[in-house]
């Protein structure tokens, strides 16, 4: 059976072209992964700013084409999906964005948000059937119908727009939501409340959520699996409390022992950017880190390291484990457990 949704070594690139002939900038590089559809699992995404998993974001909801590889959902390559297709995946991959009130127009009630979807995906045939269920997700994500509808946006407080937008997802009965930084414009007070809306779409209703974030520690709350990602590439990969407990990557285990700043005006990893290219180069000579590794040998300057398997869950790029296998890079949700369950701590 084909996977539910997939990256099938993908890469996108910004710039070129015949007006820009100087530099490109490679957003995402070579990444593939897969979300079963037999198995729900929460699966996040993280890495300081200019990593490339925003675009990740973009490429899985089909807002944007890869320039290189292919997005597929049940099999079926997104770029060549009939309209009603691609109506179906628009339905069953559903986004949560990071910025509450941008997802609203002030001069609409909330309602707005709830009832255009239900009324363009059709998901019932009469107005009394679609309020209950507006109400129904409503109720799901911790909120009382009578208190939220009927209210403009600034009514309500982010936490309360936010939970609105994960109901207005729940509405179209997803198999998949992309949470993008969902809580990073949120009061810490309500963080919590938002994360556990979204761990029970996983534990109650079955559906995948992909969990966009910089923030390790959220995604450590709520996560099977973790993706760490550097210059749009994957450096490790694996059960999030194998990769969090022991991480094999030198990126990764700067991430783990750093607290980011809770000062919004500093971000986390701001200092970097993504690689930029010269145009027509599609191979770096070396490791992407190496610049800011403090393990750096000779050979992470002449050659990219392979995705090599540290552990039956885990894989990292880097060539402190040179001697273990190396991983085909067409499938790193291998690296996850076979029924994405939270590993035992390891000692």
């Amino acid at each position: 059976m084909a996977p539910l949704l997939e990256l099938r070594n993908v890469s996108k690139i910004f710039g070129g072209g015949m007006f820009n002939r100087q530099n490109v900038t490679v957003a995402v590089d070579d990444i593939s992964l897969t979300i079963s559809e037999d198995n729900p699992a929460i699966t996040s995404i993280a890495g300081e700013s200019g990593s490339g998993k925003s675009t990740m974001a973009r490429l899985l909801l089909g807002i944007i084409e890869p320039t290189k590889g292919s997005v597929l959902y049940k099999g079926k390559d997104v770029s060549g999906m009939t309209r009603r297709e691609m109506k179906e995946y628009r339905r069953e991959v559903q986004p949560v964005f990071q910025d509450p009130f941008e997802s609203y127009n002030p001069f609409y009630k909330v309602d707005h948000v709830l009832h255009r979807p239900a009324k363009n995906f059709e998901i019932a045939s009469t107005t009394s059937a679609r309020n209950e269920l507006i109400e129904e997700a409503l109720l799901t994500v911790g909120l009382q119908p009578d208190e939220t509808l009927g209210r403009y946006p600034h009514q309500l407080s982010g936490g309360q727009r936010q939970r609105v937008m994960v109901a207005r997802a729940l509405l179209l009965k997803p198999r998949i939501i992309l949470a993008d930084e969902p809580v990073s414009m949120v009061d810490a007070s309500l963080r919590a409340t938002i994360l556990e809306s979204i761990q029970k779409l996983k534990d109650d209703l079955g559906i995948s959520v992909v969990y966009i974030t910089h923030d390790l520690t959220t995604a450590y709350q709520i996560s099977d699996n973790l993706m760490i990602m550097y210059e749009g590439s994957v450096v490790e990969a694996g059960t999030m409390q194998e990769v969090i407990q022991q991480p094999n990557h030198p990126y990764t285990q700067l991430l783990v022992d750093s607290v980011p700043q809770p000062d919004p005006k500093t971000p986390w990893g701001s200092q970097t950017n993504s690689r930029v290219v010269n145009e027509g180069v599609t191979e770096l000579n070396g490791c992407k880190f190496a610049d800011r590794c403090p393990a750096v040998m000779d050979m992470c300057h002449l050659e990219v390291p392979p995705l090599f398997q540290i552990r039956p869950h885990v894989v990292a790029g880097c060539f402190l484990h040179r001697d273990s296998e190396v991983m085909d890079n067409t499938d790193i949700a291998s690296a996850f457990a076979e029924k994405n369950a939270i590993l035992d701590p390891v000692n």
